[in-house]
């Protein structure tokens, strides 16, 4: 009965985790969603909607950084322990329309113990290509 307990505690944990991370009030505020999270791993999802855009019409980089650290801040808080970050830097390669829902897959790429980097993919989850729109990659500290 042991197993059976230690599971029940260990889905309990993790959903206290996940409704932590879910009651981000700057990603409800964009409209950033955590689609799933695992053991240094994180999915998030923002639909690109003319408040997001920048003077070109375009999707505002800030927005699609924002959607990349949400993704790198749940993948490296999964475990429950706290992460913060000490660095990160993103390069965007595409622009799309709005209407687009954008997708970040974030994960861990390297443990150091007390520090530990996350690589997070952005895709336009609309299409059915899939497209790389940017890449971050991001580093934290566990105090």
């Amino acid at each position: 009965m042991a197993p059976r307990d230690a599971e029940t505690d260990a889905d309990a944990n993790a959903n206290v985790i996940r409704r932590q991370i879910e009651s981000d009030p700057y990603c409800a505020t964009l409209g950033i969603e955590l689609a799933e999270l695992g053991a240094g791993t994180a999915r998030t999802r923002l639909e690109i909607t003319d408040d997001l855009t920048n003077f070109h019409g375009t999707p505002h980089g800030g927005a699609i950084y924002s959607l990349a650290d949400a993704a790198f801040a749940a993948a490296s808080n999964a475990d429950g322990e706290t992460a913060v970050a000490l660095e990160t830097n993103v390069s965007y390669l595409e622009a799309v329309e709005v209407g687009t829902v954008l997708t970040a897959t974030a994960r861990e790429t390297h443990d150091g113990g007390r520090t530990a980097e996350y690589e997070v993919v952005v895709t336009d989850a609309a299409e059915e290509t899939d497209d790389r729109v940017a890449t971050f990659r991001g580093r934290v500290y566990k105090p």
